[in-house]
């Protein structure tokens, strides 16, 4: 029988023995490896990948799934399949799940159906999957925390609301929403108007609050037809940008709380004639690719999304095999990013 240059048989399908021979390890240490167990050295790690590489080996799944009592898949949990945030959370949280040798399953959800917990809860007693990421706005559903808590089940919240007992990742929205007012009061404007993002994420209190926090260490009154709510989404924020610009005494500032409605702003301005930023500056929130390649491009406020997935997914993943860090939150900070889309208010309204 003819044999490759790595010692299998021309022809036929590489085995579990076949990797442990070509690595020079045993059965055991294979099967550890491909189970993505922890107390496995890096260079030996590498060194049955690399067999398996060159052998073209595939671990099969069900027998791995069958020993090690796992589905080896992690849920992502979310409400809005085309916004920029969830994608960079997919993009993030995939990245871990390779390391760690899971697959992940996206699945949607929508607060308002009625078979939510159930939904969720099922994916996990029929061995769907092994634990949740949850993104807002379902990350602070307080009946499926508890449901997932009672039944033990692991998962991991990206969220600035503290709710049940399992680890959060979270951003400093507040502080950052502050530094973006204070940016605005810093270049002379005394009349800073702001959209509320959806009123179910707890992201958008927190940017209000930040909000608000300036304006009130500034001395400066904020007049109630200033602020004005949004839904995280161009068309609402392209509303609210109409009504701010309809107001008596129209702001020469807006803050808008992500860079959708911030867009939306923008179009409204763009429409009415008024010149941004010569005439009404313009803020978003989230740092999207649209802030870049919008005109003016948008000053915003960067969010750490990337290294929000990389958490969450491996504190989730150490939760569920039960390793060191699986209980572990963390908070992370944003970055002002600024750019031409802001600039002191004319002369006429200092």
């Amino acid at each position: 029988m003819k044999h490759s240059g790595t010692g299998k048989p021309i022809g036929k399908k590489a085995t579990i023995d076949d990797v442990a021979a070509l690595a020079k390890v045993s059965i055991k240490t294979v099967s550890r490896v491909f189970n993505a167990e922890p107390n496995v050295r890096p260079t030996t790690r590498e060194r049955v990948m690399e067999a398996a590489r060159a052998l073209d080996y595939q671990p099969n799944l069900s027998a791995r799934r069958l020993a090690a009592k796992r589905a080896f898949v992690i849920g992502l949990l979310y409400d809005n399949p085309q916004s920029d945030y969830i994608i960079a959370i997919q993009e993030g949280a995939l990245q871990i799940c390779r390391q760690y040798g899971y697959h992940m399953l996206i699945h949607p959800c929508h607060e308002e159906q009625t078979n939510l917990v159930s939904d969720i809860v099922n994916l996990h007693s029929q061995g769907m999957v092994d634990g949740f990421l949850l993104s807002q706005p379902i990350s602070e559903n307080p009946a499926l925390i508890e449901a997932l808590h009672e039944r033990e089940i692991p998962h991991v919240r990206i969220s600035q609301r503290a709710l049940g007992e399992a680890p959060c990742i979270s951003v400093n929205d507040e502080e950052a929403a502050y530094r973006l007012t204070h940016h605005l009061i810093e270049l002379g404007h005394r009349r800073v108007g702001f959209v509320i993002g959806h009123p179910d994420h707890g992201s958008s209190h927190d940017r209000h609050h930040g909000y608000l926090k300036a304006m009130r260490e500034a001395g400066l009154t904020v007049d109630p037809d200033w602020v004005q709510q949004g839904l995280y989404n161009f068309e609402s924020g392209y509303s609210a940008g109409r009504r701010l610009l309809a107001a008596a005494q129209r702001p020469t500032a807006v803050f808008a709380g992500n860079d959708h409605m911030a867009m939306g702003v923008l179009t409204a301005a763009h429409e009415q004639g008024v010149g941004v930023p010569d005439q009404l500056s313009v803020c978003g929130f989230d740092d999207t690719p649209m802030a870049r390649y919008s005109w003016p491009p948008l000053t915003t406020s960067r969010q750490p999304i990337h290294q929000v997935a990389l958490l969450a997914a491996e504190v989730l993943l150490k939760r569920i095999r039960r390793e060191n860090g699986g209980d572990s939150s963390h908070l992370l900070h944003c970055e002002l990013v600024r750019r031409e889309s802001t600039a002191p208010p004319p002369p006429t309204t200092t």
